[in-house]
């Protein structure tokens, strides 16, 4: 056999060695974290539960879901052991890393133009705030109102009704 037949061969063993290599590396990182537990520390399991760490055992370990509520998980079904800050982040909402100078978004767009949006800045540069609500035009003379509440009369169509509806009740 040349060595253009066993080539195929070869590389098909080698990448299933890398592959397993790096399957078992994986398996050994999630040995360590687990062993590295301690009483006090949060942790998520692979069902997806947050809790914290009450009691670590050999097999086992006792965590502390909420007040009064102890369960107990094998080892191997902890999926994560999570920092402090990580741990208040998720399950209290406490947030310790915010900075003080990060970009925080407006609640209006005031800020975004060059005045403070108040109506004294409007008046101040002589533009007129604009009203983008619905008016009525009000007639100039009583004889106008008086017209256009006849044409308004005069463009209902009388109510249709089902005949004896009224005699019914």
């Amino acid at each position: 056999m040349s060595l253009v037949t066993l080539l195929p061969f070869i590389v098909l063993i080698g990448a299933m060695f890398l592959m397993t290599r790096s399957a078992k590396k994986k398996q050994q990182q999630a040995v360590d974290m687990r062993n590295q537990m301690q009483p006090g520390s949060g942790v998520r399991t692979i069902g997806g539960m947050y809790a914290t760490v009450k009691e670590v055992n050999e097999d086992t370990v006792l965590l502390d879901a909420g007040p009064g509520v102890d369960l107990l998980f094998a080892k191997n079904s902890i999926g994560a052991v999570l920092t402090d800050d990580e741990y208040n982040r998720i399950v209290h909402g406490i947030e310790h890393d915010l900075k003080s100078d990060a970009d925080v978004v407006p609640d209006d767009a005031s800020s975004l133009t060059g005045t403070d949006g108040s109506a004294d800045a409007a008046a101040a540069s002589g533009d007129q705030p604009v009203d983008l609500g619905k008016k009525d035009e009000e007639p100039a003379t009583k004889n106008e109102a008086e017209e256009k509440t006849a044409a308004a009369e005069a463009d209902e169509e009388p109510k249709k009704t089902d005949g004896d509806s009224d005699a019914k009740k």
